[in-house]
């Protein structure tokens, strides 16, 4: 593109065109996303039965184990694990970033469960009710925004995750990023670099509006004020 005249063909199609690199994009973004929905709802029904509120000693303490198990466990060591189940490919990327999600939301999830207000549970109690209807009625009404801002975080995270494990040929931008290091194209590699920084602001940007739309005290901005106010508010921030 700075050459003259413009090889527009070039740029757009051949080799890292456009078109290939931001295809690589949206595999490293369906990677994370893909991953935090195979995550999500075993994190929840972990995250429950770990929870002294809804199982007693020593069964809670077992799936804090399995939890604490798994986060300890990096996202790309679990790629590495499913390379000989699946193949290097972004299915096994997907499945770590999957087992990855099961921790780092889990506890997140616990957290939020043990500090729940116990008036709501016990009225349901007085009146009854069994112990799924006080789990779904009475503890999942409290965290029910916090869990989907926590769920919004990790995806960010998870995204981030699958530019780290591309990095193995698993495929997306982190394959891209090492295979031109290694080729000592220095220049493709730094495209594939601000691709991947554009992607991860999209996607915070995305994330951080959807919470606000959860935050009732949180001022609603639209996404050109969102961009646009970014100076401003860094000068805000600075000053205060």
């Amino acid at each position: 593109m700075f050459q003259w005249p413009p090889d527009l063909y070039a740029f757009f199609v051949q080799k890292l065109g456009i078109f290939t690199i931001f295809g690589e994009a949206g595999t490293t973004l369906a990677m994370g996303f893909v991953g935090t929905l195979i995550g999500f709802p075993l994190a929840l029904v972990f995250s429950i039965l770990a929870s002294e509120r809804v199982s007693r000693f020593p069964f809670n303490f077992i799936f804090r184990g399995i939890i604490s198990f798994i986060r300890a466990i990096p996202a790309i060591i679990w790629a590495l694990i499913f390379v000989p189940l699946v193949g290097l490919s972004a299915t096994a990327a997907t499945l770590a970033i999957g087992l990855n999600t099961i921790g780092n939301l889990g506890r997140l999830f616990v957290e939020d469960l043990e500090e729940l207000e116990e008036s709501p549970i016990e009225a349901m109690r007085t009146t009854g009710a069994n112990k799924p209807q006080i789990v779904f009625f009475g503890m999942s009404s409290q965290v029910r925004t916090s869990f989907i801002a926590w769920t919004l975080y990790i995806f960010e995270i998870n995204v981030r995750s699958a530019v780290t494990v591309g990095v193995l040929g698993a495929g997306g931008l982190g394959a891209i990023v090492s295979a031109q290091r290694s080729q000592f194209n220095y220049t493709d590699m730094m495209a594939a670099l601000i691709c991947i920084f554009l992607l991860i602001m999209t996607v915070e940007v995305f994330s951080q509006r959807l919470r606000a739309r959860l935050r009732s005290d949180e001022e609603k901005r639209g996404l050109w004020e969102l961009v646009t106010g970014f100076p401003q508010r860094m000068a805000d921030s600075a000053l205060r």
